[in-house]
């Protein structure tokens, strides 16, 4: 199987408050699926790169919650959020970085089977107001989506 994914298209339209990302992924939606909803998965490739996360509550279920701490060199930050819809197309939840408590976020994840074996995901990100659009995409997409994403697709595989 091809390992290779296209870059992420990141849309935002300067009036609304919305980030829109698609990416490809060498993986089927199940594995993609499983990557966002499976404990041992998620914590290997959330970001951002060179953070160690620790999961404190993890109920990826319809009504669940979730909270975790992303550490390095001393430094913690901390996010939740509540799982509204699991299903395995989709996933709609809140995201909440504990230093802006203020600043939540709405999540949908759309998980598109282009058929051999890849995966186009549809993420888009609403919230009460911008605190600096590049932030955001890079806070929800640049470390969260990238190659560790696509290194727990490939151990979802082998499993």
């Amino acid at each position: 199987m091809n390992d290779t994914m296209t870059t992420a298209t990141i849309e935002a339209d300067p009036t609304v408050p919305i980030i829109r990302v698609t990416r490809d992924f060498a993986a089927t939606p199940a594995q993609l699926f499983r990557a966002h909803t499976d404990p041992e998965l998620f914590v290997r490739w959330v970001g951002p790169d060179g953070m160690t996360t620790t999961l404190d509550r993890w109920d990826a279920s319809t009504g669940g919650s979730w909270r975790y701490v992303a550490a390095r060199d001393g430094m913690e930050f901390g996010f939740h959020g509540c799982f509204h819809e699991v299903r395995p197309d989709r996933i709609v939840q809140t995201f909440t970085w504990e230093g802006d408590p203020d600043g939540v976020a709405l999540e949908t994840l759309k998980f598109e089977d282009l058929g051999d074996g890849r995966t186009r995901l549809r993420a888009q990100c609403a919230v009460r107001q911008f605190r600096g659009p590049g932030r955001l995409a890079a806070q929800r997409d640049g470390g969260r989506r990238g190659p560790r994403l696509r290194q727990a697709g490939r151990h979802a595989r082998r499993r």
